[in-house]
């Protein structure tokens, strides 16, 4: 990588001060990857957690 350049991607998502359950998040019934990650991502974008 080239000296004083930003590696590319670079997002980072922070859950601090985040008093949520998981089952707030998710719900409570069982539910498959593809569909946890959709509710992750809602809520991060959400909730304003994702930095650049």
């Amino acid at each position: 990588m080239a000296k004083g350049r930003k590696a590319f991607g670079g997002y980072a998502i922070s859950f601090k001060d985040c008093k949520d359950s998981m089952e707030k998040v998710f719900g409570g019934a069982p539910i498959g990857p593809s569909v946890m990650t959709k509710k992750l991502w809602a809520y991060v974008k959400r909730k304003r957690l994702g930095k650049r």
